[in-house]
């Protein structure tokens, strides 16, 4: 299973409704690629680097930047 896969079950969506929203909106849903963490947070939609508040790493994506439409 994938982080994009793993988003999209965390926030209760397909991954295409999740990909959607995020095409049209200022933010998309982001999560942090670290094998054993899977905090998510809104970021901007081209995010590669975000901080994880959860293992102190910059290590969040957007879900438009795992799906590699960004």
């Amino acid at each position: 299973m994938s982080k994009l896969d793993d988003l999209a079950k965390i926030e209760g969506q397909s991954i295409e409704e999740l990909l959607t929203l995020a095409t049209f909106d200022s933010v998309a849903k982001g999560i942090c690629v670290n094998p054993s963490c899977n905090y998510t947070i809104d970021v901007e939609p081209d995010q590669q680097e975000g901080y994880c508040e959860e293992c102190g790493t910059n290590t969040v994506k957007s879900c438009l930047v795992l799906a590699e439409m960004i």
